[in-house]
């Protein structure tokens, strides 16, 4: 089986064997020396390879960090020797170039390690043949697949290679941008079934940003093979009837210099009819009627056009428009009355979006935010555009919204599956309800999952890298009042603590170099008691993005008194690629109050190469998640009957390993395909 498709099942806790081998015993006692790992099903199963993958997925091989002995060493240099060693390392790197090895602090002493492990949890894993990890990977597939959201890069890449490997037929694909993904990527116009003739504009999207590296769809300029492709598509969606004319009319203009562009002959009298509606000059969309009935306040006409031409997904993203002009209580009645929805993920997200706590909003203004191409776009309101707005809400028309989207989601969801054992730990477990902009790897759970950092522990946040001179680790501190602080490479010379520890500005340059954090809560806390919140992120220093280079990144909660090894991966938590195509990623954050890594995990659009030059506010949101909407909650909704005990569930929802499901389905917090088939479900 292909080495990726092994790590991915890695992250599932599921190791594969190609055939029996003589050294099973050596195996398995390496697993459990080195990463903790006790393999609890098919122990007979084990192979030397395994210990390749696990330590590909944890990180044996980590570049050397900028000081030998970090933390302790750290702390005993003055600032003054800490900004000295980093102007040396700075003009080695980039003045003379020299990476011939990795940069070690002038003034280190001798660093005696101390000889003991450290404390940490058990990982269990079981080890299954090659042929149960296809059937698996094809269940993993099919739930990806049924998801309506766009998937992330990751995921993506996964699917592509498991349909070239495996010859799998793609029978759903619930989203229409994956779709287009898939038709571009694999060149097969066979997902032609999964579009319509409007969403051709997406094909055409993806094809420049892929393909030819722009976003600019009036300056594109295609080769005859894509040309083609286009023309091949249009015509297939013709011979399925799948032609929404109307819709079409929304991208009149990039529709008119397409089809000029490609040099488009209608083969049918359909495609006729539409070659001169988009060359003609009148515009019959569903959008512009919908405008007029919103000018002239006509409230429940403007509903009646999107619901009836566009359905109810339109008239959900532009709810707060439409809400925000209402006047009549019986106005709001109706435009809720007329949300018929069974899109799940949708009412979840609005759900999310209406009930979250709106303190930052007040004061900083909105965040606007989607995806595309694999990264977050933000704009935050500026002072200007707050003055002007015309679409607030007030905290009557929220909460109204938030009662109507928890009713329309207890409605869909009710009594789906029968007994359900849900562990009190999946409330702190959020829904994989946006995703499109994350990277995948060990241990990442969806955004806003919180994960414990137990007391006598603290945190090391690290990131390493290849192929690219130099990547810098950074923390922001917040504020519960949104007021910020950087610790970083530009900050950290006055800052090392026994609170907060950094291990230096790493440049050992294009052949590998790591940096690392280390953060003490409780004495955190102390140092800086109005600090609420800390944010960790990730930015090329160098400016290449980093899907052009090999990073990961992740954190280790440790023993206060460690065992002295700078990366051991028995405490590994996660270790993610970062590989978006930007320059700039969110890692995860800590709710210090509460004790709490939680998950963030954003590649952010754009050439940001220095940290703290953007605002965070919008990360916020993320951080209260898991109070409105989570794991627990959602099978709550699901459930016949919640039972109390594994032994009486049909089902069992848990990260708990020491319970019995024989012939009981298990889902686990990582289990994110299986969440998104019942999201959709």
């Amino acid at each position: 089986m292909n080495r990726k498709f092994k790590e991915y099942l890695f992250q599932k806790h599921i190791l594969v064997s190609e055939g029996r081998e003589a050294n099973t015993f050596e195996t398995l006692f390496a697993l459990a020396n080195l990463f903790n790992i006790s393999v609890k099903e098919g122990r007979e199963l084990a192979a030397k390879e395994m210990i390749s993958v696990a330590s590909c997925m944890l990180g044996v091989r980590v570049p050397d960090p900028f000081y030998r002995g970090f933390p302790g060493s750290v702390r005993e240099l003055t600032k003054d020797q800490l900004l000295f060693d980093q102007l040396v390392h700075y003009s080695v790197t980039y003045g003379f170039g020299n990476f011939s090895e990795a940069g070690h602090s002038i003034f280190e002493q001798t660093f005696e390690r101390m000889a003991f492990r450290e404390n940490c949890e058990i990982r269990e894993f079981v080890i299954i043949t090659e042929a149960e990890a296809v059937k698996r990977m094809a269940e993993y597939v099919e739930g990806m697949l049924a998801s309506t959201r766009p998937l992330s890069d990751h995921q993506f890449d996964l699917i592509c290679d498991y349909i070239s490997e495996y010859k799998y037929n793609v029978s759903e694909c619930a989203s229409k941008n994956t779709a287009a993904r898939f038709l571009v990527r694999l060149r097969s116009l066979k997902f032609a079934r999964f579009l319509m003739l409007s969403d051709v504009i997406k094909v055409v999207d993806e094809l420049a940003f892929s393909c030819y590296g722009t976003e600019k769809l009036n300056e594109l300029n295609l080769k005859n093979r894509d040309r083609k492709l286009i023309s091949g598509l249009i015509d297939e969606l013709f011979a399925y009837s799948r032609c929404d004319l109307e819709n079409c009319y929304e991208k009149k203009a990039i529709w008119c210099g397409l089809l000029h562009h490609i040099h488009y002959k209608a083969k049918c009298e359909r495609a006729k009819e539409f070659l001169n509606a988009m060359r003609g000059k009148g515009n019959r969309s569903a959008y512009s009627a919908f405008e007029k009935a919103m000018d002239k306040g006509d409230i429940p006409s403007a509903v009646r056009i999107l619901a009836e031409k566009k359905g109810s997904g339109a008239l959900l993203r532009n709810l707060d428009y439409i809400v925000s002009r209402v006047e009549k209580p019986e106005d709001l009645s109706f435009v809720l009355e007329s949300i018929g929805t069974k899109n799940n993920i949708i009412l979840m997200q609005l759900f999310l979006n209406y009930t979250k706590d709106r303190q930052f909003e007040k004061r900083f203004g909105r965040s606007f935010r989607f995806v595309k191409h694999g990264t977050m776009r933000i704009h935050e309101e500026t002072q200007e555009e707050m003055a002007r707005r015309r679409s607030a809400l007030t905290l009557g028309q929220y909460r109204s919204v938030s009662i109507f989207m928890e009713e329309n989601l207890r409605k869909n969801l009710k009594r789906k599956l029968k007994k359900v054992y849900v562990d009190e730990g999946m409330k702190k477990i959020a829904l994989p309800l946006q995703e499109s902009a994350s990277q995948g790897g060990f241990g990442v759970l969806s955004k806003g999952s919180r994960i414990a950092v137990p007391e006598g522990k603290k945190i090391r946040a690290f990131t390493y890298w290849e192929k690219v001179d130099d990547i810098d680790l950074s923390v922001i501190g917040m504020t519960a009042d949104g007021r910020s602080k950087e610790f970083s490479w530009r900050t950290m010379a006055g800052s090392q603590s026994e609170a907060i520890t950094y291990s230096g500005d790493e440049t050992s340059g294009y052949n590998g170099g790591s940096e690392f954090f280390d953060i003490d809560v409780a004495g955190f806390m102390k140092q800086y008691p109005d600090t609420r919140y800390l944010i960790f992120c990730n930015n090329v220093f160098t400016g290449s993005d980093f899907d052009q280079c090999y990073c990961k990144a992740g954190f280790m909660i440790r023993d206060i008194l460690d065992s002295g090894q700078i990366y051991e991966p028995r405490t590994v938590q996660t270790s993610y690629r970062i590989n978006c195509p930007s320059t700039f990623a969110y890692l995860f954050g800590m709710d210090l109050e509460k004790r709490e890594m939680v998950w963030l995990n954003v590649g952010r659009a754009g050439k940001t190469t220095v940290a703290g030059e953007s605002s965070l506010i919008f990360l916020m949101d993320y951080f209260n998640i898991t109070d409105v909407m989570n794991v627990y909650r959602f099978f709550e909704f699901m459930a016949e009957e919640m039972v109390k005990s594994p032994l009486e569930a049909d089902i069992i929802v848990s990260d708990r390993t020491d319970i019995d499901a024989v012939d009981k389905e298990v889902i686990r917090s990582y289990d994110h395909e299986k969440l998104l088939s019942l999201m959709n479900s």
